[in-house]
């Protein structure tokens, strides 16, 4: 309902407003201002996304194998691993190879082993943390960037250009017929709220969106 009063506006007033002047139509100030903070929301989702990734893995090749981590689990019929090996793991394991060789009548050897064993253990609490993250936080920021900023950016795009276009043709009339301005001056109505109202939505959801934050913090 907030936005349907702005379709009924005097065709007449709007067209007449700046007709020879050079200004061009000026968004309001609660479009800028919403237009501001999606604009901030897309630069943050894209920016901690990064570097949420790169706080779990430091070394770009694993992070290529966990930002592929879903869609490997799918293809692999929802095996649930990481799909790559932890470097604790890693050290763990050479560990408990050098502990097993020197034998247990060495106490390095056995030290060896038991560190390793820990190491290992927390290569699986690394690899719970990796999917957690994944798929309860960068997910559903991926998703929300994939689907509603795209999309919102799609519309003020398309705004700019339907803007543009009444503007072009306002400063023409006489060139140009009334009912073609009429026309220009509808379609910009249209898309300015498609956008303002896809904007409000996004703003509006802010937090119901803030429960993928929450949770993953905690785990960390």
């Amino acid at each position: 309902g907030k936005f349907e009063g702005k379709r009924k506006r005097i065709y007449k007033n709007r067209v007449s407003e700046k007709v020879g002047g050079a200004e061009g139509t000026k968004l309001d100030e609660d479009f800028m201002e919403m237009e501001k903070k999606v604009d901030a929301t897309t630069r943050a989702v894209l920016d901690i996304m990064t570097k949420t990734t790169e706080y779990l893995q430091p070394n770009p090749a694993t992070r290529a194998k966990m930002s592929m981590m879903s869609s490997m689990s799918k293809i692999r019929g929802g095996d649930k691993g990481t799909g790559y090996t932890q470097t604790e793991v890693i050290l763990g394991e050479s560990m408990q190879k050098f502990g097993r060789e020197l034998g247990e009548e060495s106490s390095f050897g056995l030290a060896l082993i038991d560190v390793g064993e820990a190491m290992r253990e927390l290569g699986e609490v690394k690899d719970a943390l990796d999917m957690e993250v994944k798929q309860n936080f960068i997910d559903p920021l991926q998703n929300m960037y994939d689907k509603d900023l795209k999309e919102i950016q799609h519309h003020l795009k398309k705004l700019e250009g339907r803007r543009l276009d009444f503007d072009y043709k306002k400063k023409r009339q006489g060139k140009v017929t009334e009912d073609e301005i009429k026309q220009a001056l509808e379609k910009f109505d249209d898309s300015k709220e498609v956008a303002e109202q896809s904007m409000f939505n996004l703003l509006e959801s802010d937090v119901r969106s803030h429960s993928c934050v929450h949770g993953p913090v905690r785990q960390f």
